[in-house]
């Protein structure tokens, strides 16, 4: 789920089902609601956060 207007959303990880919050700021790729992507996480202040989004 990534709402390409406000910048932001959350992966699900396809083995754990657990969402992932991701900011425009941690893609490397561009990407859209359904793309299959690649990325690492990162601590954030309220959570884990994707970062480093590729394209799959």
């Amino acid at each position: 789920m990534f709402n390409e207007a406000k910048g932001f959303g959350f992966i699900i990880d396809s083995a754990s089902g657990q969402e992932i919050f991701v900011h425009v700021s941690g893609l490397v790729d561009q990407i859209r609601e359904g793309d299959i992507v690649t990325y690492e996480t990162a601590r954030g202040k309220k959570g884990m956060n994707a970062v480093d989004v590729r394209l799959a």
